[in-house]
């Protein structure tokens, strides 16, 4: 097994493990995040229906940093959930470290008024 096969298999171990606790209902929808190299998504989950209630990306964000571009998706996926009537919700940080962009996502949507 390469190195990178190793860090696959130990990133996806990990996002199971993550996912196998959390699951978004009608009255709690999952906030999920991915990551891919040039982008950041946020969406908001109903797993009992399979519907995204809500969604925001980096690629439409103003900001000039991947600091700031993360800001801006937790401030739009907060405002576009508050639209919806969505306040309680819980966070999936799909196999990331909580650690900066999805740390950041996570305190600007908390303050845009998303109760974990």
């Amino acid at each position: 097994m390469s190195n990178i096969q190793k860090k696959q298999s130990i990133f996806a171990r990990r996002k199971a493990r993550t996912r196998a606790k959390i699951d978004g209902t009608s009255e709690r929808p999952r906030l999920s995040i991915f990551k891919s190299h040039k982008y950041l998504y946020a969406q908001i989950i109903d797993d009992t229906k399979g519907h995204t209630l809500v969604s925001a990306d980096t690629r439409t964000a103003k900001g000039k940093t991947p600091a700031e571009k993360a800001q801006d998706v937790g401030r739009e996926i907060a405002k576009k959930a508050k639209a919806v009537n969505i306040t309680k919700i819980v966070f999936d940080r799909g196999g990331y470290l909580y650690t900066g962009k999805i740390k950041m996502v996570a305190d600007v949507a908390r303050e845009g008024g998303l109760e974990f």
